[in-house]
């Protein structure tokens, strides 16, 4: 029987993904190789009559520099109990291709490890794909996928700080990020938003409604001292995964809980949220400013990839038959800013329960301090005299007081 290779993709998309499919296809067919899409993830996987295609050449081009996915995506995440045998006997594949975060990393591991058990011999590679930036590849690798997306973000972002200069208003916008603020630090800093509120930032104090809604009226009013009457700012939707069950709840949203007992964020618009309370604030202060929320999530995640993750898809894939030929497997591929393509173990990114830890934004970097010490706007000790029109007390607004970083 023809050998082949299964190619399958998990989590949410990501532009770029097609380029990686598209390129792992092409250059597996050209060796000889039955090359399989599988619709579904996991889920389809282990059904009894798995939903795949079978790629030619042409599908494999056609697709090539499309944004979303030819193979429909899945969250699902199979037990145990769920493995079989009988798809990778059936189909002879030697290869499982994950493309996904971590979780779909760990489970094409778990899988590799039953079939070795039941001396079915097969190797999985994984490529790592989010828009957020925040799986730990080498210094200088992005996730493929975040400049694309950060691209079309801050195309929206620009007409958004377009409309709020022409209206004389506020927007208070909310960007994707599971746990790190990658996007909306990267939009914000491109676009010149006078304030951007991203996890990372508190670093010495706990992420709190209060202190992001601090952090804003920081701005309005030092534009205000500027002689600008409107802005924008940027939050990360990644400050709500820092913050307490009870915090959240204290934003007085009348959320849906899982299974678990814990409110489900994706059920409602983080921007929403933010800019409500804002508002309460303003009203309380007396501070005659008006915003609107926007949100920046789905939008974002099937676009057309641009140039360079057209070509950074294109090597990681690539990459997938290097590794492959060199007998690699249960790794994560990745490409630096050279093009050489190398294995990342998740034994060597995981912590001891398994789990891979986040890349952050380092707010010790220089491109980070240089945005935060000059690039955004906020209330200083120098400001405390001038802001009393605005304010009853300056200093509780004070950007590096809010965040303790005196």
């Amino acid at each position: 029987m023809q050998q082949s290779i299964a190619i399958m993709c998990g989590g949410g998309p990501a532009p770029g993904i097609n380029t990686v499919i598209s390129t792992v296809a092409k250059v597996f067919l050209k060796s000889g190789y039955r090359v399989i899409g599988l619709h579904g993830g996991y889920k389809s996987l282990f059904s009894e009559n798995p939903e795949m295609i079978d790629f030619d050449f042409t599908f494999a081009d056609d697709i090539q520099k499309q944004g979303g996915s030819a193979l429909q995506m899945s969250r699902y995440k199979p037990k145990d109990s769920e493995f079989t045998t009988k798809f990778f006997v059936r189909n002879n594949v030697k290869l499982l291709v994950t493309i996904g975060g971590d979780d779909t990393a760990s489970t094409a591991n778990r899988i590799s490890k039953f079939l070795a058990e039941n001396n079915v011999s097969i190797q999985n590679l994984h490529v790592p794909k989010t828009i957020d930036n925040d799986l730990p590849l080498p210094e200088g690798s992005p996730t493929f996928g975040y400049y694309s997306a950060k691209d079309e973000g801050v195309r929206i972002a620009q007409t958004i700080y377009e409309d709020a200069r022409t209206s004389g208003n506020w927007f208070v916008v909310s960007a994707m990020g599971r746990e790190a603020g990658h996007l909306a630090f990267g939009i914000g800093a491109a676009c010149h938003f006078p304030m951007i509120v991203i996890p990372e930032m508190f670093n010495k104090v706990e992420v709190t409604f209060d202190r992001i809604t601090r952090l804003i009226i920081s701005s309005m009013v030092k534009r205000r001292l500027l002689g600008i009457r409107y802005g924008v700012a940027i939050v990360s939707e990644g400050v709500f995964h820092f913050m307490t069950d009870k915090e959240i709840e204290s934003s007085g949203v009348n959320f849906t809980y899982d299974d678990h007992g814990h409110p489900e964020l994706g059920n409602v618009s983080k921007a929403h949220i933010y800019n409500m309370l804002l508002q309460h604030r303003l009203r309380e202060i007396k501070l005659d400013i008006k915003s609107r929320p926007v949100e920046l999530g789905y939008e974002l995640r099937c676009v057309k990839p641009t140039a360079f993750d057209l070509m950074y898809c294109g090597l990681l894939g690539y990459g997938v038959k290097q590794l492959f030929d060199q007998g690699v497997t249960g790794a994560m591929v990745t490409s630096d800013p050279a093009g050489h393509c190398a294995p990342l173990y998740l034994s060597d990114v995981a912590d001891e329960k398994g789990k891979v830890k986040p890349r952050l934004v380092d707010m010790e970097g220089e491109k980070v301090k240089m945005i935060f010490d000059h690039g955004i706007q906020y209330i200083t000790a120098d400001d405390y005299e001038a802001a009393k029109k605005y304010l009853p007390n300056p200093a509780h607004y004070d950007f590096r007081n809010i965040l303790g970083w005196e």
